[in-house]
Formats: structure tokens, C-alpha cells, sequence
């Protein structure tokens, strides 16, 4: 049985997303669904699963004039003694000046995790970008006033390039880097390529790297396979 350490935030965030979803229904828009399976759970360059496989997944609902979005999610991780971390987000996402910005805001929380362990957190993101062409970038500042877990408030910012070989073909090169409190600061990047297998199935393989090697094997380089279905 899966134990959630801090009910009440994420009871709230599970009623509000119960509430939520007749109501966005009526709104119009329309849910997309996404699920998949990796090697190793990367974020911000860094394992959240000890280096092991996991699975995730996700449904996310997107107004008609596409500007606004909301929904929960799932990904397996290994971490304070939670083995699942459930997140809802929502964002708005306008266009202006040949630049696409989003803006979103997540509550995440680490279920079943150890007594005394901090088990949940906010998080704020901001992306710019923009594409000519086969070409695009993007600029991501995430900030979080009090991270999951023994690290505290940090602050992310990477810079990703990108570009489309073939339509079913696609490369970016990611470098970021993160200052936190009762952590290690580093900069992490990471390098892949995604391949469409199917109109709704895609292969992502990726190499990762950071420069705190010595803070523990879940900042040590690795190649990732993921394979994710949209539906």
C-alpha cells in the first residue's frame, strides 16, 4: 500500500484536479495523454531513480485557443524511501514576436517517502524560444523556493538548441546550470537525438554529464534510451 506522506497538499491538489477536469471538459480544449519507460530518470542531468529503469506518465488538458494548460502526472523514482513522485502543473504558453514563452507553475510530491523526509515542492518554470526553419532554441529559468527532499531552494537555468534532420529525425544539445542550498552547485549537459517509430511513438537516446561526479553516482554520466506513446 502507497503511504503519502503529506496528505493534506496533495489530497487538495487531487481534489482540485477531480473538480477541475468536468469543468475544463466544458471549457473546451481538448486532453492529450502521454506514457513511456527509460534507463535512467534524468532531470536536470541528474538521476532520480539511482540509475535504474522507471516509467512515467502524464494527461494534460489544452484550451481550444491552445494558450492555456493543466493536468497531473506520474514518474517512478528511488528517493527518501518513495518509489513514485505525483506532480500537477499548469501554464500558460503565448506567442508574441516570432518568440513562444510558457509559463507554468507544478506541485510535486514524493508518496510513500520516509517519516521526516521533505516530501513535496513547488516549482516555477519560464521557457523562451523560437524556431527558423529546421533550427530552434530555447532559454528555461526554473526556480524553487524549497526542493523535495535534504536540498533546499535553487535556481536552474539552461540554454537548448535544437534541430530537424528529417521529419522523423531530431537532435538538441542541452547545457544548465544549478545553484541550490544544501547541495552541490553544478552544470550538467546533455546531448540526444528522437526518432519518431510511429505517428505517436517515439525513441529518445541521450548522453549525460555533470561536473559534481564526486557528490554521488546519480551525478555520474550516462546514456538513456526512452521510449514514450502520446495518445
Amino acid at each position: 500500500m502507497i503511504r503519502i506522506a503529506s496528505p493534506a497538499p496533495l489530497g487538495f491538489a487531487l481534489v482540485l484536479t477531480a473538480f477541475a477536469t468536468p469543468a475544463l471538459a466544458q471549457a473546451g480544449g481538448d486532453w492529450d495523454f502521454q506514457v513511456g519507460a527509460g534507463s535512467d530518470n534524468r532531470s536536470k542531468n541528474v538521476s532520480k531513480s539511482q540509475t535504474d529503469p522507471y516509467a512515467f506518465g502524464s494527461a494534460t488538458w489544452e484550451s481550444a485557443n491552445g494558450l492555456f494548460y493543466a493536468g497531473p502526472g506520474f514518474e517512478t523514482i528511488k528517493a527518501g524511501g518513495s518509489k513514485v513522485e505525483l506532480n500537477m502543473v499548469a501554464g500558460y504558453q503565448p506567442e508574441a514576436f516570432g518568440y513562444q514563452f510558457d509559463l507554468n507553475v507544478a506541485y510535486k510530491n514524493r508518496a510513500g517517502a520516509d517519516d521526516g523526509y521533505d516530501d513535496d515542492t513547488w516549482e516555477f518554470t519560464g521557457n523562451i524560444s523560437r524556431s527558423i526553419g529546421p533550427a530552434r532554441a530555447r532559454l528555461q529559468v526554473q526556480y524553487s523556493p524549497d526542493a523535495a527532499g535534504s536540498n533546499e531552494g535553487f535556481v536552474w537555468v539552461e540554454g537548448r538548441v535544437g534541430w530537424t534532420f528529417t521529419p522523423k529525425l531530431d537532435g538538441t544539445l542541452a547545457v544548465g546550470r544549478r545553484e541550490q542550498d544544501n547541495g552541490p552547485d553544478y552544470t550538467g549537459w546533455n546531448a540526444g537525438v528522437t526518432y519518431a517509430l510511429t505517428e505517436k511513438l517515439d525513441l529518445d537516446l541521450r548522453y549525460y554529464d555533470t561536473s559534481a561526479h564526486s557528490a554521488g553516482e546519480q551525478y555520474g554520466d550516462a546514456l538513456v534510451a526512452k521510449i514514450s506513446y502520446a495518445f
